[in-house]
Order: structure tokens, then C-alpha cells, then sequence
């Protein structure tokens, strides 16, 4: 057997000069210029706002204080019972748009069509004034009051924000439904399962994947959203951060306190919806994505391991 010389040209002349190809990587100008104008104008806007008229030492002054922890509280728990409401509704109208009722179908779609088509701040003006078209509520042997005293602050803010949030849940869950393919409830159906039957075990479990995300992204809204019943009166993080800053003489720092624990609140629910969306992944997924946790422990270890191999 001979031996084939590698450095050897055609027809076996041997080359001159042979050496391995030397890769050069693309240098990427624009990416450099990019991020030095980005650092430029973020270090630009923190200066002007060191520079500006705002006094800074109020914010930790006043960030937990009472009022303001009563304030979040009661946005956490605003946001909870509307997104309640708003997900059980969402749900209902959902099977309702699918129905093939005529009836049942346009009635959800009528109400979808409203809700969606009509800001939530008018919606909850409008709650809260229906006491000069519903002058009484009546009940008959279980309740019957009038009307302005029926509808507090917080009903009003229930039902403008649930109400409204359930039009944007029934499209989301209607979306999820139908991403099932119907050969699957076919299956269930040729099994002998009921309708309901098949949508609790076959339907809906595959409907989350598709059905978590965008309501997490709900529930994040929702909670921003929540700032607008101060007009109805409901006493929120925004209502009392604005009435700390007209006492205290500090209503833009109570400003910048509102939107710090707004910022704080969002993120622990971005977490949440991370984990909860991981969850769901399972059946979809060979490999689940990396927790928080666990990317930073992988980086921690990477950075004692030598380059070469293992040590």
C-alpha cells in the first residue's frame, strides 16, 4: 500500500508551500457604533435626570410607607379577582363563539365586539354612572338597595376591568382551541367521550401551551391597567402615590415611586409566567429551557473549568 502524500497537488506534484487555512473572523463595525451610541444616550438621559429639579431622596423615603404598601396590595388583589373574572368569562365566551348555536355564537361575538371596541377608562365611567339609568337595584327578597349604593368603588372597578379583560381572554382561548388539530377530538369522540369530557382531557391540556402566554401577558396589562380606577375613586398604588405627593409637596417623585414598584411587581410576574410557560412546555419540548437558576449556576461553573478540556 503506498502512502498518499496530502500536500501533493494534482496528477501528485507536490505543492508549495502547503499551510492550514487561517480563518479571519468579520469584524462587525456597525455593531461597535451601534452599542457606543446606545451607552452615549443612556448615559445622556441618567445625567439629565441627575441634573434635573427632582428631589430623588424623597422615592426612598416614602417607598414603604404604609400608604403605599396598602396601595399594592390592593392592586395585587385588583389585579387577582379581575383577571378572575376576566379568564372564567374569557373561557365561557370562548365556547360560546364556537358553538353552533346561531344565537349563542352571535351573542358572544357581540359581546367581544363591544368590549374590545370601547376604551376601559369609558367603561368604567360608565359603570360607576348607571345609577341615572338603574335607579334602584332590586333583587327582589335578596337584595335591594340603590344603585349608587350598590355600585362601590371597587364593584366598579371589578366589573370595568373584568368585563373587559373577559373579551381578550374568549379570543385568546378561541385561538388556543383551535390550534388542537381536530382529528383529536374525532379520536375522543370515536372512543365514546362526551364533549365536555374530551375538552377537559384532550382539548384544553394541548390549548394551554398556546393559551399561557399571551395571558400572562394579560395579567401584566391587567396590572398596569388598575391605575385607571382612580377616577372611580378606589383608593390603588396610583391614588395613594398621588395623594402622598400633593401632601408632601412631591407629586413627580410619588410619580417615579409608582412606576419603580410597578416595575417591581411586573417582574415577579415575568417570572411566574416564565415557570408557568416552562410547565406547559413539557409535551411539546425535548429539552426544557435553562431556569434563571440554572443559567447562572452553568455560568458560575464555566468560568472555574480550564478552556483545554477538564481539569
Amino acid at each position: 500500500m503506498t502512502d498518499i502524500d496530502k500536500t501533493a497537488g494534482p496528477a501528485g506534484t507536490p505543492t508549495a508551500g502547503a499551510e492550514a487555512i487561517k480563518a479571519i473572523p468579520v469584524r462587525h463595525y456597525g455593531r461597535y457604533a451601534s452599542a457606543v451610541i446606545a451607552i452615549a444616550l443612556l448615559v445622556a438621559i441618567i445625567y439629565a435626570f441627575g441634573q434635573g429639579k427632582i428631589n430623588w431622596n424623597a422615592v426612598p423615603d416614602y417607598f414603604f410607607d404604609d400608604r403605599i404598601m396598602t396601595g399594592v396590595g390592593k392592586t395585587l388583589l385588583l389585579t387577582v379577582l379581575s383577571m378572575v373574572i376576566g379568564i372564567v368569562g374569557g373561557i365561557v365566551l370562548a365556547v360560546m363563539r364556537l358553538s353552533k348555536n346561531p344565537v349563542t355564537s352571535s351573542i358572544a361575538w357581540f359581546y367581544i365586539w363591544f368590549f374590545r371596541g370601547t376604551p376601559v377608562l369609558v367603561q368604567l365611567v360608565v359603570w360607576f354612572n348607571l345609577g341615572l339609568v338603574f335607579e334602584f337595584i332590586n333583587l327582589g327578597p335578596l337584595y335591594k338597595d340603590e344603585w349608587s349604593d350598590f355600585m362601590t368603588p371597587l364593584l366598579t372597578a371589578l366589573l370595568g376591568l373584568g368585563l373587559n379583560e373577559a373579551a381578550y381572554m374568549a379570543e385568546i382561548c378561541r385561538a388556543g382551541l383551535l390550534a388542537v388539530d381536530e382529528g383529536q377530538t374525532e379520536a375522543a369522540h370515536a372512543l365514546g367521550m362526551s364533549h365536555s369530557r374530551t375538552l377537559r382531557r384532550i382539548v384544553i391540556p394541548q390549548a394551554m401551551r398556546v393559551i399561557v402566554p399571551p395571558t400572562g401577558n394579560e395579567v401584566i396589562n391587567m396590572l398596569k391597567t388598575t391605575s385607571l380606577v382612580s377616577v372611580v375613586q378606589y383608593p390603588e398604588l396610583f391614588r395613594y402615590a398621588q395623594d402622598i405627593g400633593q401632601n408632601s409637596g412631591a407629586p413627580v417623585e410619588m410619580y417615579f415611586l409608582a412606576a419603580a414598584w410597578y416595575l417591581v411587581m411586573t417582574s415577579i410576574l415575568s417570572v411566574g409566567q416564565y415557570y408557568i410557560e416552562r410547565y406547559y412546555a413539557r409535551g411539546s419540548s425535548r429539552q426544557l429551557p435553562p431556569t434563571p437558576w440554572q443559567k447562572i449556576r452553568t455560568s458560575m461553573f464555566s468560568l472555574g473549568r480550564p478552556k483545554g478540556g477538564m481539569a
